[in-house]
């Protein structure tokens, strides 16, 4: 069965997280992907977090089903072959700062004229316009100026970042989705291109929920809540008699009910004020006691065996560990056995999202530096004395 993006042609120029991630949930359905790498070093990427003989495990996940072809973008007749890809490619991914690839010659007025057909998608911290365009950002930059830092933490404490680059992460998916919409309009407008703006801090900013209506509302600034949910009760992480927590979402109205009675509160469940979530989020702080004084009773296994009959939405706080021994991640096709360059196991991430018919594949593992460079560049009649040339130049 072939794959939804099967004969999309993708030149990537992103490094690092936002770009690329986004390269690769498209290669992962079926999009040949071609990244673009500065020869020695290539994508930072490469050297981040734990190191296997010298390359980032994370590569292995982040660069799988992609073609490496390196480039020395600073040289001329680098960004000739640049235009030679983007000639009969149908997406380039950048996420320079914005105006580079112009100092280049490789902005949207130049490449569009050589395929009228192209869509660009341009990830950068605030976008291709407004004040602050020309600034540096990254993701945790990002994810400060979209709102996300001031609700992380503790109150009073020091906001504290989410674990992983979530602000590069959801400005891939962003850009995935624009991605595929200007194709739609490209198919529906005699193969008209255009160009897919994406910023980071507004990827972050478009996660915010009710953040700025209650605000332009009620003048309210959201503060941190630590692990509850302001405005939606009870939800929250709950103190176990082993130490761990369990996390439990009783703010179903019927939910709600049922959680009481598990409990044996039942001057809870039949209270007036609490049947509606407005009504117990007047008086979550008494919720919130009667809930922690029964699970402080009770280890993990038998809290969540308790909720899980009650048919109560409940779970532990997972590390690695846990997910890598999960039955259900197992079952999901989550943890997808594999093995790096020399023959070592490594478990990847698996593919998401999960389509019944065409559902995206791994067909190759992450490629060394440079590892595709002769063969693409030869498919675009670039000759092998012309390379070897190139090669001795550190163009390539």
């Amino acid at each position: 069965m072939s794959l939804p993006l099967e004969g999309i042609k993708v030149v990537e120029m992103g490094q690092l997280i936002a770009g690329p991630f986004a390269a690769k949930i498209l290669a992962e359905f079926g999009a040949e992907v071609i990244k673009i790498e500065p020869p020695i070093t290539g994508d930072p990427l490469r050297k981040w977090r734990l190191l296997h003989d010298g390359t980032s495990v994370w590569w292995a996940a982040q660069s799988r089903n992609k073609q490496s072809v390196t480039l020395d973008l600073r040289q001329v007749e680098a960004r000739e072959v640049v235009k030679r890809l983007v000639k009969d490619a149908d997406i380039l991914i950048e996420n320079f700062r914005p105006g580079t690839l112009e100092k280049w010659g490789l902005g949207w007025d130049e490449l569009s004229s050589i395929n009228p057909g192209l869509v660009m998608l341009r990830v950068s911290g605030y976008g291709q316009t407004g004040p602050y365009r020309d600034l540096p950002g990254f993701g945790v930059i990002g994810e400060a100026m979209g709102g996300l830092r001031h609700l992380s933490g503790e109150p009073g404490r020091t906001p504290v970042r989410v674990g992983v680059s979530i602000g590069d992460s959801l400005s891939a998916l962003h850009g995935v989705i624009g991605v595929l919409l200007a194709l739609r309009h490209r198919e529906q407008n005699r193969g008209a291109g255009q160009q897919v703006d994406v910023a980071l801090y507004e990827s972050v900013f478009n996660m915010m929920e009710s953040l700025i209506p209650e605000y332009s509302v009620f003048g309210s600034v959201r503060e941190p809540a630590g692990s509850s949910l302001p405005g939606i009760a009870p939800t929250n992480a709950y103190r176990c008699k082993d130490g761990k927590h369990a996390l439990i979402a009783g703010n179903g109205d019927s939910i709600f009910r049922r959680l009481m009675e598990k409990i044996e509160r039942l001057d809870l469940a039949d209270d007036p004020e609490l049947t509606q979530n407005d009504g117990r989020v007047r008086h979550v702080a008494r919720i919130d006691e009667a809930i922690s004084t029964w699970t402080a009773e009770r280890n993990l296994d038998a809290v969540l065996a308790a909720l899980q009959d009650a048919n109560i939405p409940s779970g532990k706080i997972y590390d690695a560990a846990d997910i890598a021994a999960d039955p259900h991640y197992q079952a999901r096709d989550m943890l997808l056995a594999s093995q790096l360059d020399d023959g070592t196991a490594v478990i990847l991430p698996g593919i998401v999202p999960k389509l019944t018919v065409t559902p995206g594949r791994v067909h190759s593992r992450a490629p060394t530096l440079g590892q595709h460079t002769d063969a693409v560049l030869d498919g675009i009649g670039i000759d092998a004395a012309t390379r070897e040339a190139w090669r001795t130049r550190g163009l390539i």
